[in-house]
């Protein structure tokens, strides 16, 4: 399907799981975070997407998107030590916060490229992942993080003294 592999679609599928993880921490509690389910499900899901990627080597040997990918794992593990244990003192909840989204963002680009170099069939929106267009969606993408970034700080500082982005286990 698609051109996929075994291992693509398992990858891809992960790769969903992950962003609607993250869509559900965001609209529900403003924030990705370890405290709560949704951002649990999200940060393993999105290991998982991340591993699972290292083994596609569609375009040839080791590029972008598996750097990408180990990008996305040092983020993971710097939020989830910062948030968990506040070594960054009262930076700590933003550092967390903002990595968390950055980590979210990360996984638009491959799949804002390989979605839309593939689909629609015999006619993909961009001709592939070098084309121009592509570059200028995924900086309007990053504009929608580094928004969303400042939303989520702001809201941060409203509450000053909060200890980390609102959420639970529910």
């Amino acid at each position: 399907m698609f051109g996929l592999s075994a291992l693509g679609l398992v990858h891809t599928l992960l790769g969903l799981v992950a962003l609607v993880a993250g869509a559900r921490c965001f609209l529900r509690d403003g924030a990705i975070s370890t405290r709560s389910r949704a951002g649990l499900v999200f940060i393993g899901a999105t290991v998982l997407t991340c591993v699972s990627g290292l083994g596609i080597f569609q375009r040839g040997g080791f590029n972008i998107a598996h750097a990408l990918s180990i990008v996305a794992l040092v983020t993971l593990v710097i939020s989830a030590l910062v948030e968990r244990g506040q070594v960054l003192g009262r930076l700590s909840p933003y550092v967390a916060t903002v990595g968390f989204s950055l980590s979210y963002f990360f996984h638009w680009i491959p799949g804002t490229t390989e979605t839309f170099t593939r689909i629609p069939l015999g006619a993909p929106l961009f001709s592939s992942p070098e084309d121009p267009n592509l570059e200028k969606t995924v900086g309007v993408l990053f504009l929608v993080f580094l928004v969303g970034a400042a939303v989520q700080v702001w809201r941060l500082r409203q509450r000053q003294g909060c200890p980390a982005p609102a959420g639970r286990l529910a």
